[in-house]
């Protein structure tokens, strides 16, 4: 009976760390579609190069008060008010830096219209922490996403 649970046991330890070392090895296990943490909006993350972006595709309010597709509104640029916010690539030139880190990214937020750096980290198989931090990543805040899409 000893022998049969030691072998259960370390069968289970085994698969568990290939499943995590697979995991852990792809630098593009952060494509696919993710939920913000508020619920407002989806954004699908690609790879350009050996770079990763990200683009709005989906908005829990596509459309402002009068019906109309919402915009970019409160961009400090007065010429990009009129830019759609869904397809607008928000999230820019991520590199991966192992470990489940990219970095050396930006963030646009369209609530505020402001840009930040920003650094990502894939914490589990569906959920991202996205960081967007002004100067250093000490003064930042941190946002959790969630996989919708793995593409």
């Amino acid at each position: 009976m000893l022998k049969i649970t030691k072998t259960f046991f370390l069968s289970i330890l085994f698969f568990s760390l290939i499943n995590s070392n697979l995991f852990a090895q792809s630098a593009d296990a952060v494509v696919g579609v993710w939920k913000n943490g508020e619920g407002t909006g989806m954004v699908q993350i690609y790879k350009k190069g050996d770079k990763y972006f990200g683009k709005l595709v989906w908005l829990k309010v596509p459309n402002d008060p009068d019906g109309k597709p919402r915009t970019d509104i409160n961009n400090p640029e007065a010429k990009l008010h009129s830019r759609p916010l869904k397809g607008l690539e928000n999230l820019r030139d991520f590199v991966y830096k192992g470990e489940n880190k990219w970095e050396d990214g930006n963030i646009y937020d369209p609530k505020t219209g402001n840009d930040y750096s920003c650094e990502m980290k894939l914490v589990d198989e569906n959920t991202l922490e996205v960081r967007g931090y002004i100067g250093v990543s000490l003064f930042g805040r941190t946002d959790v996403w969630k996989r919708q899409v793995k593409k």
